[in-house]
This record gives structure tokens, sequence and C-alpha cells, in this order.
């Protein structure tokens, strides 16, 4: 009865760098799942319904940072997670904080990994990585086509089932 209260748009942010070849590609792949069929094999999908925040060459502040983090399916979660290892990214002294890193991304936005794409509502995060980001996309996906498992957690308990 009430199931449509619990189902907004995605709310999407990519922390986007123009000269970051894999930023460019995360980018475009968004923008197409937007204005396109969704997944791009099946001509007869929809698009994809999320609202999509592109935040160009500035990082994260260090309270986002910290839930992108929590976010992040990476195996290491921590701040060096963010840093570029690209040859022309200078080699930084390890941040111990997430302030660190965002002051890092001011000074000299190559010492980040671009992009950092956010799903806020769904509580997942790719950093610099486009494989990551298509995996955010296909849990789009997932939800918008019932294939999702998360509908469990939202069915009535106790005497109501």
């Amino acid at each position: 009865m009430f199931s449509a209260f619990k189902r907004s748009l995605p709310q999407i942010s990519i922390f986007h760098r123009p000269s970051s070849p894999p930023s460019v590609s995360a980018l475009r792949l968004l923008q197409s799942a937007l204005s396109s069929p969704y997944p791009p094999t099946n001509p007869s999908s929809p698009p994809l319904s999320f609202n999509l925040e592109v935040i160009d060459s500035k990082p994260p502040t260090s309270d986002q940072l910290s839930t992108i983090l929590a976010y992040s399916s990476s195996q290491s979660s921590n701040l060096s997670t963010f840093l570029s290892s690209h040859p022309t990214a200078p080699s930084p002294s390890q941040p111990k904080s997430a302030r660190e890193i965002v002051q890092l991304g001011i000074e000299n936005p190559n010492v980040l990994k671009w992009p950092i794409v956010v799903d806020w509502t769904g509580g997942r995060a790719s950093i610099g990585d486009v494989e990551g980001v298509k995996g955010i996309l296909e849990a789009i996906r997932k939800e918008r086509d019932g294939e999702a498992k998360g509908d469990e957690e939202h069915s009535p308990k106790g005497w109501f089932s």
C-alpha cells in the first residue's frame, strides 16, 4: 500500500575530472544510461531513472569522503584508496585524515583517483574505476526490474506479515 513512499530516485554524484580518461568514460556511461536503453544490449529496455550531479574538478568534502569510504566495495578501506598511483601524480606523504585528502585534492587534483562516483541512495561507491560505475548502474537496473534482493528488508514484520 505504501510502497511508493519507499521508492525514490537514486541520487548519483560524479566527482569528475575532464582530463582523466576514466572519468570521461564514466560520465559518458552515466549520461548514456539516462538517455538510452539500459542495458544497451537490450534495445527494448527503458533508460534508467536517477538524478545525476556532476561536480567538475572538485574533490568531495571530508564528510563526503568518509561516507564514500564506507560505501566503497574496495578491499582496502583506508584513505589511500582515493590517491592516484599515476606517474604524473606527485607522491605525497600518507594523509592521516579525510581533511588532508581534500586539501591535497584542492592543491593538486592529479593526486586523486578520478572519477569518484557515489550512489547516495543505494550506499554504493566507485573510486577511479569505470567497472565499479557499471556495477552501480547494474544495481539500479536490478532494482528497476524487480531483481534486487533488498525488497525483503522493507516487508512488514510481526503480525502484519
